[in-house]
């Protein structure tokens, strides 16, 4: 796969001659309602062998063929190239496929059947071959340590189906919203723990999950030593079982955050206890607050260098988003509420209205702005290929044991070619 940002002037067939690539096999891969319609700066992935390269200034071919690692008799002749003291700016090289081994990583998925509901197989079964492991969410604690069971079976069928694990959510979630108290009277009592856990291990057995994601969130620096001592307990009973354990993590830059988001989650006690952890590297723009990427690549690094200090670079699972914003402006804080949209609903919004899109260097992500029919200014931030190739490159300079997405149901084509061009996807089941 290569990346090609549209530039303004440029039609669907122009970029399939610049690649010697069909037109049609351009709009299947980034699934384009219409082929007509492209909009400056989108970015489209382009299902080509190799890659090229076009001849720039101060460039000479010996610098080419030590960049994409290749011999310079390779470039020449798949080139046609006679005379290589003589190749003028602008001109276009193709730099054929290497036969490289890709990173194997692990893939895991939350599915949400909040969102997705009775669709919830079927969205999974449309991405399974991609998938390691899904994430069920979720099963929500009470107040007696009992869980409030949800409908599953169908969708660990479709796993299995898939060859996907299929892992057991447990959240502190009351009434829409994570409880600190409800997790704190739980934390608090080894009883009502064992209660916990000994329903959700015959869950387990019962339906066929082959591991359990905690998923508790606003703790506070009052559960920080219960939750590591409940993760130990859980970990022992469930490696006698066969069972993975894991946990989803806030996203934290250093030790001793201040925040009861961040004072719950020791990442150097679940590095040690879990068997992998989710980290939860988005968020930064959300409904709720201003303008800006979901998960800005910059952000993200923090949160990874960060963990690779504390835990085993083996055991990261980097979250991504599937999803971005549209912001209603002026923002007003405790006001605004940003609506959430896909990758297909971006480019979509971006067309209707004739914006263009631009692309923050430093986040890695792409946004533009638009004026809708009641004269109301938005801007929106979303993912793109750009911003998923930049996401997969930090997977592979921290080669982390892999990455996840939240949530399954928005609408990406591109991140699964994507995610397939760069990675070997492991399963395990």
């Amino acid at each position: 796969m290569q990346i090609h940002v549209v530039s303004n002037g440029e039609s669907l067939w122009s970029i399939s001659q610049t690649y010697s690539v069909n037109y049609l096999a351009i709009a299947e891969a980034n699934q384009l309602p219409d082929p007509e319609q492209l909009v400056v700066g989108q970015a489209l992935v382009i299902p080509v062998a190799g890659r090229f390269h076009w001849m720039g200034t101060q460039e000479n071919l010996q610098q080419i063929s030590e960049r994409y690692h290749i011999s310079l008799q390779h470039l020449l002749r798949m080139n046609n190239i006679v005379n290589p003291a003589f190749v003028p700016v602008g001109s276009r090289l193709y730099i054929p496929g290497m036969n490289r081994q890709n990173q194997a990583i692990d893939v895991g998925a939350y599915v949400d059947i909040n969102i997705t509901g009775a669709e919830s197989p079927e969205v999974l079964g449309e991405v399974g071959n991609y998938l390691t492991f899904v994430q069920v969410f979720s099963y929500e604690l009470n107040e007696d340590g009992s869980l409030t069971s949800i409908e599953d079976q169908q969708i660990i069928n479709t796993a299995y189906e898939n060859s996907v694990v299929p892992l057991m959510v447990i959240t502190n979630i009351e009434d829409g919203q994570f409880s600190p108290e409800l997790v704190t009277t739980i934390l608090q009592s080894e009883e009502l723990q064992e209660r916990m856990l000994d329903e959700a291990i015959a869950i387990m057995n019962e339906k066929g999950y082959l591991g359990l994601d905690m998923d508790l969130e606003y703790l506070g620096e009052v559960n920080r030593e219960p939750y590591n001592q409940f993760m130990r307990r859980a970990k022992e009973r469930l490696d006698e079982l066969g069972y993975f354990l894991s946990s989803a993590l806030a996203p934290q830059v250093e030790e001793d955050m201040v925040g009861v988001l961040y004072e719950g989650h020791d990442y150097e006690a679940h590095g040690e206890i879990a068997d992998f952890v989710f980290l939860m590297t988005y968020e930064w723009g959300w409904t709720g607050g201003p303008p800006r990427a979901v998960a800005p690549i910059n952000e993200v690094r923090r949160v990874i260098e960060y963990a690779a200090s504390v835990m085993p670079n083996e055991k990261i699972m980097m979250g991504i988003p599937l999803y971005g914003y549209d912001w209603t402006l002026p923002f007003v804080q405790g006001e605004t509420r940003a609506k959430a949209i896909d990758h297909q609903e971006a480019i979509e919004l971006a067309l209707t209205y004739n914006a263009v899109i631009e692309y923050d260097e430093e986040a890695q992500s792409p946004f533009f702005t638009y004026v809708d029919e009641q004269g109301d200014e938005h801007e929106v931030w979303f993912e793109d290929a750009r911003s998923i190739q930049a996401k997969f490159d930090l997977v592979k300079e921290f080669d982390l044991r892999g990455l996840y997405y939240w949530v399954l149901g928005w609408d990406f084509p591109q991140n699964w070619l994507l995610l397939e061009d760069n990675f070997q996807i492991n399963k395990r089941v």
